[in-house]
């Protein structure tokens, strides 16, 4: 697709997107790769975070002039939710724009691991916000990946905390069953090794069914879920078509929906429309909520859409994965903002741009400034905890809307820390990389 840049006149308050070639980009713009997939198996889900996200800064080129008169600019590449051509993109546009690429959200697990290297190499930071790889947390080992705001085995405590409470209490899950139905591919996998240490910890059982790319045949698995295993609940972990055809198919088998807890990537409408009425009373985990009653999203209907700029559909603003996108350009562009308090007003290098990322600090006061109060949860990143934030919450789909049935559960840093720990140390030793100073999540890098 074409590179496209968005001029704000001082004059107007509704401008234009403009295509460009890098030639002609002025000095002031600030550029993003944009590994999209608006096609395929899992276009809902790309489509949707990238609306969500080029809205966003379209929204501070035409309402602000940009970051401090830095304009945001993009290019799409289409990678179809394919690693080697989440590759192949982000080598093509890597080097684009004054300083090359600011940041790569990948907006994959699998294209996340086959960037580490490439990206570290390059000090371009990765953004994986609620995917990737976990022990990434980690930034004193991993200093240019940063799976902002909470990663898979955080999501995952807080996943068996909620399935506690409906049992009247953690002790309660003595003898229970989960079955971990999970998208056979780097995402799907993740949470393995933490849904293996809670079983041991909480004395459940689990047993982990994969579903191969793209997810739709699933017959097999629900009918030995259903039939022999008898699992008190399942957990989902699909991604696109996998979703509603899972719960079509517990459906089916006489599962029941209100027994299924799904990860965030199967928690959008796009997930739980096509079911129909086997969605009803389905939960899903989440990291902030669905709707167009923020102060920001209103914005952006009136001056981006309002301009004919929309970046997706209008009929999908204020959706899940479209207000995930658009939480994506928040931390993103604070970011920006952080680093330009320390660098200048100038357009950012990626090294400028992770210590803006590692020093990013987004209070409730400010949330609410941005019109974007309830949208998230305030987080704090450290050059040592990539994540910055934990929190978790839930929503039932009731049938035409998501509905919130608990407040934000806190994660089980107890079991995640020393795992991440573990795990990313064992990382260190393999790849003979030296961590940063400090040893402990806590401490400073040096």
């Amino acid at each position: 697709m074409k590179l496209k840049s968005i001029v704000l006149s001082l004059t107007a308050m509704v401008m234009s997107v403009v295509p460009f070639s890098v030639s002609q980009a002025q000095d002031m713009e600030q550029f993003f790769p944009a590994l999209v997939y608006r096609t395929g198996p899992y276009a809902a889900g790309g489509s949707g975070f990238f609306g969500g996200f080029e809205d966003y800064l379209a929204l501070l080129n035409l309402r602000d002039g940009g970051i401090n008169g830095v304009k945001m600019v993009w290019e799409e590449c289409e990678t179809a939710y394919n690693s080697d051509r989440g590759v192949e993109c982000y080598e093509r546009l890597k080097n684009q724009g004054e300083h090359g690429a600011t940041v790569v959200h990948p907006l994959s697990t699998g294209i996340t691991y086959r960037l580490i290297e490439r990206a570290t190499a390059d000090k371009i930071p990765v953004i994986s916000m609620g995917y990737g790889r976990t022990d990434a947390t980690n930034g004193k080992v991993f200093p240019w990946i940063f799976p902002l705001i909470t990663n898979y085995w955080s999501q995952n405590t807080a996943k068996i905390k909620y399935i506690g409470m409906q049992e009247g209490g953690m002790g309660n899950l003595q003898g229970k069953k989960i079955a971990n139905l999970h998208h056979e591919s780097s995402y799907g996998k993740e949470t393995i090794p933490v849904l293996n240490v809670q079983a041991e910890k909480y004395g459940f059982e689990v047993k982990h069914y994969p579903v191969a790319h793209p997810g739709l045949d699933q017959k097999a698995a629900w009918l030995d879920i259903a039939r022999r295993y008898k699992p008190d609940y399942v957990i989902l972990r699909g991604w696109g078509v996998m979703n509603p055809t899972a719960l079509k198919e517990a459906a089916r088998v006489g599962y029941p929906a209100d027994k299924i807890v799904g990860v965030w990537w199967s928690g959008a409408e796009e997930d739980v429309i096509p079911a129909g009425k086997a969605a009803v009373g389905y939960v899903a985990a989440g990291f902030h909520p669905s709707g167009s009653d923020f102060p920001v999203i209103a914005e952006m209907l009136d001056i981006v859409h309002g301009a004919g700029q929309g970046n997706i559909s209008p009929q999908r603003v204020g959706t899940i994965y479209y207000n995930r996108g658009v939480v994506a350009g928040i931390v993103t562009t604070e970011a920006i903002r952080i680093a330009q308090e320390k660098y200048g007003t100038k357009v950012l290098s990626g090294e400028e741009m992770r210590w803006g990322l590692e020093n990013l600090s987004i209070s409730a006061e400010r949330i609410k400034e941005l019109g974007a109060d309830g949208l998230m949860a305030p987080l704090t990143v450290t050059c040592a905890d990539h994540e910055g934030g934990g929190p978790v919450k839930f929503s039932r789909w009731d049938g035409s809307k998501w509905v919130e049935v608990t407040d934000w559960i806190e994660t089980d840093k107890s079991i995640v820390d020393p795992m991440i720990m573990d795990s990313s140390m064992a990382y260190a030793a393999e790849k003979g990389i030296t961590p940063r100073a400090g040893m402990s999540m806590g401490s400073d890098c040096g």
